[in-house]
């Protein structure tokens, strides 16, 4: 290779990796002084020990007030059969008819804007750090008969009134993870989400393990509301590395022994971008979030985004009547990790471009992420799911492969897993190998 120019003066002294470390928010409502006594604080550098003694996080309330306790009423007539225009963002009054055009959440508390102007971590109330003691029972005192009804919030969030027939949602954003700030209802209904199914899976029908085939029932398909973080961050990122621009390539040797080789500049390139990123989407289940791939598909869920999560509505459990949802066990300081990563990710590809100069790459060795301000929003997103469990080899409860197709609830994307017979890939490989080989002797006997 040919000499290298002189090396640029050193850069900051950030340390490598993937980003270096990001002190965690406090808890919200976290009351007193850091827990560090006074010879440890002064020890930290000044922004992190600023970090720690700073206030809590200022919450943004996003409840909503005009919702009654337990109750979805209609703002005409206050019946409480309530349920979801399908294919719409609107409720309809299953009693007197109406329809009312639910408000976004963005619209309502702002949360659209001021990405740019974002310091430290805000948080919705939705978004609050889950209790370890919070009750997954709640207990509603019907307002049309005064009778006592009790929610499960592990399974439901709507229940019916045993006594008279008032419909009762869980409104209250309790501390247990049920209750986001907002909704994105489905606007696939169930007999397109299947349709989709059945395509993706015609297409891979031949082969496909006989079991799933026999088995195949796309109408068992199940809409659920998953879980997500949606956050707005600024932030800047550093990079330093090296980067090659090819000067000469030549081949020396013959026949098999030919080696090609090539000459390069080698610069050091350093890089800094400031930039804001809005709606970002973090799975807050961990078990949706346990990309496990010798046990299960979970990541298809990943290929269906993105959700316009711009049209999220506020929180109303009558969207959720006839679909099933899960609640979020994870909070702020699970994903900042999560978070750190995809903004270095995002860094990065907004550098790409201001180093396309360098033909042979650039090698980042040095990285660092400094998050500036972000702003978290709890919301539940539409996915329908069809579900198969293909047994493991030796039979055992718990073993083999759980396999997933989804519908994106909003625009339709459909990706999937499909248990494949293997020894029908080997034949069709071994068989494209002899085609290809019996090619390459027709063109070479030419």
């Amino acid at each position: 290779m040919s000499p290298s120019p002189p090396p640029a003066a050193a850069g900051p002294a950030w340390p490598a990796g993937t980003g270096s470390p990001q002190d965690q928010p406090p808890r919200p409502g976290q009351a007193g002084p850091s827990p560090l006594d006074p010879q440890q604080l002064e020890q930290l550098p000044k922004p992190v020990r600023d970090e720690l003694l700073a206030p809590d996080p200022p919450t943004i309330d996003t409840a909503a007030k005009e919702l009654r306790d337990g109750l979805n009423p209609c703002p005409r007539c206050g019946s409480t059969e309530v349920r979801h225009r399908a294919g719409t963002d609107r409720l309809v009054c299953l009693y007197c008819r109406h329809e009312w055009a639910a408000t976004r959440v963005e619209e309502a508390f702002g949360l659209g804007e001021g990405i740019a102007e974002l310091r430290g971590t805000q948080v919705a109330s939705g978004a609050r750090d889950i209790a370890a003691d919070a009750e997954h029972l709640r207990s509603y005192k019907c307002g049309g008969c005064g009778a006592e009804v009790v929610i499960n919030t592990e399974t439901t969030m709507t229940a019916r009134c045993h006594w008279c027939r008032h419909v009762l949602g869980v409104n209250e954003q309790i501390a247990n993870g049920a209750v986001p700030d907002a909704v994105l209802p489905f606007h696939i209904e169930k007999d397109d989400a299947v349709a989709r199914i059945r395509q993706f899976v015609e297409k891979r029908r031949l082969f496909a393990l006989k079991d799933f085939k026999d088995q195949f029932t796309p109408e068992n398909v199940v809409g659920v509301y998953l879980p997500y973080m949606v956050v707005d961050a600024r932030g800047s990122a550093d990079a330093a590395g090296r980067g090659e621009i090819q000067t000469r390539r030549y081949t020396r040797g013959q026949g098999k022994n030919k080696t090609t080789y090539y000459d390069a500049d080698v610069y050091s390139v350093q890089r800094h971008v400031d930039f804001t990123v809005d709606d970002l989407t973090l799975e807050s289940s961990a078990k949706r979030g346990n990309l496990d791939t010798s046990r299960n598909t979970h990541n298809v869920i990943n290929t269906i985004l993105p959700f316009d999560t711009k049209n999220a509505v506020k929180w109303n459990a009558s969207y959720l009547v006839g679909y099933t949802s899960e609640k979020r066990d994870r909070d702020v300081q699970h994903l900042l990790p999560r978070l750190q990563e995809q903004m270095l990710s995002i860094a990065r590809a907004k550098m790409q471009p201001s180093v396309q100069r360098y033909d042979r790459g650039v090698r980042w060795e040095r990285e660092r992420m400094d998050l500036k301000g972000t702003r978290w929003v709890a919301m539940l997103l539409p996915v329908w799911l069809y579900s198969y469990h293909q047994p493991g080899p030796d039979g055992r409860p718990g073993s083999g492969m759980l396999h997933y197709i989804a519908v994106n609830g909003r625009t339709g994307e459909t990706m999937g897993s499909v248990p494949v017979q293997k020894w029908k890939l080997l034949l069709a490989a071994l068989s494209l190998g002899t085609v290809v080989e019996a090619l390459v002797l027709w063109f070479i006997a030419r």
